[in-house]
């Protein structure tokens, strides 16, 4: 099954390179993806995940291959959202964030509660929801870096399309990402452990 999704995503991938509004966002969007496939493609049979979780990096991943190729601000979805919504602006980013909190949230959970690094569902959960807070602070601070870097050639990897808290946003919608996937998705996530664990 990480064979096939990773030859979805690397097609994806592809299509996405091929002519992207602008490749030096192009490759900072989809650098997350490039490094993860293959170290998810490496520790596959030594530590085979859950498929909900391998579904959610291969929903993510899409994501920032989308994202990637037109840039957040532009994303087709993202201004059909705008319109659907009366929205300030294109929301598509906020996509990313969420599943930016959810992704993490997830994956440091199923690796702390397989290893038993903690005792209990709830402080796993907690320490999910940080880890995944971690991430998205570190992100932010990627792009604080590739702006000063960059100058006005990080915008549209920055994609704050004029707005002066896009920053806390951001890290708001990963705390939600984490918050709901956690609730919403632990208990499928802890029968598939189970699963895991009985072959």
């Amino acid at each position: 099954m990480v064979r096939y999704g990773a030859g979805a995503i690397l097609l994806a991938l592809l299509w996405s390179g091929i002519s992207p509004f602008d490749r030096i966002t192009w490759m900072m969007e989809v650098a997350p993806v490039i490094v993860v496939v293959p170290v998810l493609l490496a520790t596959g049979r030594v530590f085979p995940l859950t498929t909900l979780l391998y579904t959610l990096i291969a929903v993510h991943a899409l994501i920032l291959i989308v994202g990637g190729a037109y840039t957040y601000a532009r994303v087709p979805l993202g201004f059909w959202l705008q319109e659907a919504f009366d929205l300030d602006r294109n929301p598509y980013d906020k996509i990313g964030h969420l599943m930016q909190g959810l992704v993490p949230a997830l994956a440091a959970r199923e690796i702390l509660l397989r290893g038993r690094h903690v005792a209990g569902a709830r402080m796993a959960g907690f320490l999910s929801v940080c880890v995944a807070l971690a991430v998205s602070a570190t992100y932010e601070l990627a792009e604080w870096g590739a702006a000063l870097a960059l100058g006005q050639g990080a915008d549209e990897f920055l994609g704050t399309q004029g707005d002066p808290w896009d920053t806390q946003s951001d890290m708001f919608m990963a705390l939600l990402g984490s918050v709901a996937g956690i609730v919403g998705l632990g208990r499928l996530q802890e029968r598939q452990i189970a699963r895991l664990g009985e072959r």
